[in-house]
C-alpha cells in the first residue's frame, strides 16, 4: 500500500490529511499547533494519522506541507535584520513606497507608517548605474560592494539584500554582487533582486527582495529541521513545500524564496476546490472558505484557479504570484455588538480560538455567530465540535441576548439578524470576486468549506444566485486536500514592454521560447520527468500607458504560423487584441480603441504534475432515500421553529436526497439544508445543494 500526506499548519490547529492510494480514503485528523516549533504539530499530527491508518512513515509516499511559518514572520516583524545594497542615490527608495494608504477615505488620517522592511540606516548606496534598456552607464565598484558589507555584517546585520535600478533588463552587478559576498562571508543570507522578479517596479522588485530575505534564514532553519524530523522517522518519499499560487516546490527551492510560501494555506482551499469542480464537471465556481475570523472567497474559471501577481500581508504589498484570494473580517467567532446609533454591526472583532464563543464554556460572553447558531439549533446544542468540545446553549442564549434586549427583539430574532448580517458581508465579499470583475455569479457553483462554510452556503447561495451550492466530503481540512492536488510550479516572467502593432510574432516567440527554457531547466532541477512536463504561455497585455495588465493566453504552435503570413516576413501581434478587449471590457466596462495596444509583461508557468489524490466515484446509486442516516429530529428556526431531522454525514450514501429543512452533522462542521432546498449525494461523495425551485425550472425548460 502507498500513502500520500497533506498537512496544513495553521494558527491554532494543524490539519492532516492522508489518502490511501489503493483504496481512494481520506483520513483526516486536527492536532493542536505548536508557534514554539511548528515541526512538533506537523509530526504529531502525522504520527495520529498513521497510528489510525496501522501504517509507518516508511509507507508514505507523497508529503505536501503548507506553513504559515512565512506569514507570521512577515505580520510579526519577526525577521532577521536585512542589509539593504542599491544604487547610489536612491537608498530611500523603501521608505518612499507608493502613494497608497490602506482602509477608508479617513485611512491617512489615522495611518501610522511603519518602518522601512530594511532600516535605513543598514541601506548602502552602491556607485553603479544600469539604463532602463540595460546598458550599463556606470560600472559596478566592487571596492565600494566589498567595504559596505563588511561595514553592515560589523553592525549586525544578519541577511543581505540586493537591489539595483533597472536590475530586471540586465542583472549581471547584482550576480556579481552576490559572487562577492559569497567570498567574504559564505554563510550570510543573500537574495537579488533580479531573481525574485525580472519585471519593472523598483519598489516593489526591492520590497519584495528584502521581505524574502527577512524570513530566509529562520525558513532555512525550520525547512532543515522539518525534513530531518520526518526523514528519522524513516519518511523516504518526495516532500513538496505548497506554494501562495496552489503549486509546489522541493524545500531546496523554499529556502531561496521563502516568499513564494507566504499564503500557502489560502491557496490550498482554491486549489482543492479548482481540482473538485473539475471532477464533477462544474467547471465555474466561487468558494467560500469561512474559518473562526475571517472569511475568503475566489474564483475559479474552466477548472483552474485564478493566479494575482501581488499579494498583501499587512501593511505590505508586494510582487509573489498568489492565489487571487479576496478576505474579510467575518467568522464564527464574528462579534455582534449595538453600534451607538442603534444598530445591530456584526464584526470584524472576532472572539478568536480563546476565549472564542460563548457556546464553548471557555470564558467568552460576547456574542458571536457561532453562538447564533446554537441559540437557532443551526448547530445541535448537543453536538461536540470535532468530536471532543461540548457546546453550551444557555450560555450562546445569554450572550446573543446582550442584543437581542436593547433592539427589543426575542433571541431567536436577534440570532436571525445576526446571521443575515453576517451573511451579507460575505455576499459583498463574493460580489467583489464575481459581478466587480465582469462575472455573472448565477452561471457559477458554489463550493463551501472551512468550519463555518456549510452553515452558511444556503443562505449565500440563495442570496448571490448561484447553483449548486457543493460541500465536499471533508470541508473542514480543504486546504489539505488542496495541497494533495498540486502541481509542481513556477513562474518565470519578464517585462517586454513592446507595442503589439509594432513588435513581430517572430520576436515574440523568441522571447517566449527563452523563458520556456528557464522553465524546463527550474522543473528538471526539481526532479520532474520529461514526460510530466507541462506549460503555459501569457503576454500581459494593456492600453499603451495605462498600468491595468490583463493575461492573455499564448501558444507557440500560432505564432509559428503567424511567421509565414506576409509573405515570410511574419505578422505583428496585433491578435492580441481580440483577447485582451473582451476581457478588459468585462472588468471595467470600457475600451480603448484607439490606443495602441502594449505587451508589458511575459510569462511563462511550468508545471510538474503529481498524482498526489483521485476522487474514486461510487458505481452503484443507494437510491433517494436517506433516512438510514438520521440521527435525530429536533426543532431548527428559520423564521420560526421548524422539526427538523439531523442527518449523520459519514452514513449518506451517493444517490440519497435529503429535502429542507434539515442539518447534515459531521466531526469538523455541520450543513444547513434551508427549507426549499434539496440536497443530494453525488458519487464522489459530495453534498449538492439546489432550490427546489431551481430544479423545478430546469426540468420545464428542458421538456419545453
Amino acid at each position: 500500500m502507498a500513502y500520500n500526506v497533506a498537512v496544513d499548519v495553521g494558527g491554532t490547529f494543524t490539519d492532516v490529511l492522508a489518502f490511501d492510494e489503493e483504496t481512494g480514503g481520506l483520513t483526516e485528523e486536527k492536532v493542536l499547533s505548536t508557534p514554539d516549533d511548528p515541526s512538533r504539530g506537523v509530526v504529531t499530527g502525522v504520527e495520529k494519522v498513521c497510528e489510525r491508518l496501522g501504517i509507518t512513515f516508511e509507507e508514505l509516499n507523497l508529503f505536501f506541507h503548507g506553513t504559515t511559518v512565512v506569514t507570521n514572520m512577515i505580520l510579526e516583524n519577526k525577521g532577521a535584520r536585512v542589509g539593504l545594497l542599491t544604487t547610489k542615490g536612491h537608498e530611500q527608495i523603501l521608505h518612499l513606497a507608493r502613494a497608497w494608504t490602506p482602509g477608508p477615505l479617513y485611512g491617512w488620517m489615522a495611518l501610522v507608517k511603519p518602518d522601512p522592511a530594511a532600516d535605513p540606516t543598514d541601506t548602502r548606496g552602491i556607485d553603479q548605474r544600469t539604463l532602463a534598456d540595460g546598458t550599463v552607464l556606470k560600472p559596478l565598484d566592487e571596492d565600494e560592494v566589498r567595504s559596505a558589507v563588511e561595514g553592515l555584517v560589523e553592525r549586525g546585520v544578519e541577511a543581505l539584500a540586493v537591489g539595483f535600478l533597472n536590475s530586471y533588463m540586465n542583472p549581471d552587478h547584482e550576480r556579481r554582487v552576490r559572487e562577492i559576498v559569497a567570498e567574504m562571508y559564505p554563510d550570510l543570507a543573500v537574495s537579488i533582486s533580479a531573481d525574485i522578479g525580472q519585471e519593472y517596479g523598483e519598489y516593489e522588485r526591492t520590497l519584495t527582495t528584502v521581505i524574502n530575505t527577512a524570513v530566509q534564514p529562520s525558513t532555512i532553519t525550520y525547512m532543515n529541521g522539518f525534513e530531518s524530523s520526518i526523514r528519522e522517522r524513516n519518511f523516504s518519499g518526495n516532500l513538496s513545500i505548497v506554494r501562495s499560487d496552489g503549486g509546489a516546490m522541493s524545500t531546496r527551492a523554499t529556502a531561496s524564496r521563502p516568499i513564494q510560501i507566504a499564503l500557502s494555506g489560502p491557496s490550498g482551499g482554491v486549489t482543492g476546490a479548482a481540482y473538485l469542480s473539475r471532477e464533477i464537471g462544474v467547471e465555474d465556481v466561487l468558494t467560500l472558505d469561512v474559518g473562526g475570523t475571517s472569511t475568503d472567497v475566489s474564483l475559479c474559471l474552466g477548472g483552474s484557479e485564478l493566479v494575482q501577481r501581488e499579494m498583501s500581508l499587512g501593511y505590505y504589498q508586494f510582487k509573489s504570484p498568489a492565489a487571487d484570494v479576496h478576505s474579510v473580517g467575518a467568522g464564527g467567532g464574528s462579534i455582534a455588538f449595538v453600534s451607538t446609533s442603534g444598530a445591530l454591526q456584526v464584526g470584524p472583532a472576532s472572539a478568536g480560538a480563546s476565549p472564542g464563543p460563548a457556546c464553548y464554556g471557555r470564558g467568552g460572553t460576547e456574542p458571536t455567530v457561532t453562538d447564533a447558531n446554537v441559540v437557532l439549533h443551526r448547530i445541535s446544542p448537543g453536538a461536540r465540535l470535532g468530536r471532543t468540545l461540548a457546546l453550551d446553549e444557555a450560555a450562546a442564549r445569554e450572550a446573543v441576548g446582550k442584543v437581542a434586549e436593547p433592539l427589543g427583539m426575542s433571541v431567536e430574532e436577534a440570532a436571525e439578524a445576526i446571521l443575515e448580517i453576517v451573511n451579507e458581508n460575505m455576499h459583498a465579499a463574493l460580489r467583489v470576486v464575481s459581478v466587480e470583475r465582469g462575472h455573472d455569479p448565477r452561471g457559477f457553483g458554489l463550493v463551501a468549506f472551512g468550519g463555518a462554510g456549510p452553515l452558511h452556503a444556503c443562505a449565500l447561495a440563495r442570496l448571490i444566485r448561484s447553483r449548486p451550492v457543493v460541500i465536499p466530503p471533508t470541508p473542514g481540512v480543504m486546504s489539505a486536500f488542496g495541497f494533495l492536488s498540486s502541481d509542481t510550479k513556477n513562474e518565470f516572467p519578464e517585462t517586454y514592454l513592446r507595442l503589439a502593432e509594432e513588435t513581430s510574432a517572430t520576436d515574440l516567440k523568441e522571447r517566449l521560447q527563452s523563458l520556456l527554457s528557464q522553465a524546463e531547466e527550474w522543473l528538471a532541477g526539481e526532479g520532474v520527468d520529461g514526460s510530466e512536463r507541462d506549460y503555459e504561455l501569457y503576454v500581459d497585455c494593456r492600453y499603451y500607458l495605462q498600468n491595468i495588465q490583463i493575461p492573455c493566453r499564448v501558444e507557440l504552435g500560432e505564432l509559428d504560423e503567424l511567421d509565414g503570413l506576409d509573405g515570410g516576413n511574419g505578422a505583428d501581434c496585433t491578435f492580441l487584441r481580440e483577447r485582451f478587449e473582451p476581457e478588459h471590457k468585462g472588468r471595467y466596462n470600457f475600451e480603448l480603441p484607439d490606443s495602441p495596444l502594449e505587451m508589458a509583461t511575459l510569462r511563462v508557468v511550468g508545471r510538474g504534475k503529481i498524482k498526489g489524490v483521485s476522487l474514486t466515484p461510487s458505481e452503484n446509486g443507494a437510491g433517494e432515500d436517506a433516512s438510514g442516516a438520521i440521527e435525530s429530529h429536533e426543532p431548527v428556526y428559520f423564521g420560526g421553529w421548524h422539526e427538523s431531522p439531523t442527518y449523520a454525514r459519514d452514513r449518506l450514501r451517493p444517490g440519497n436526497v435529503v429535502i429542507g429543512p434539515a442539518i447534515i452533522a459531521q466531526p469538523d462542521t455541520t450543513t444547513v439544508v434551508e427549507p426549499g432546498y434539496r440536497a443530494a449525494v453525488d458519487r464522489f461523495g459530495n453534498v449538492l445543494i439546489e432550490s427546489l425551485q431551481s430544479l423545478e425550472d430546469s426540468q420545464i425548460l428542458e421538456e419545453a
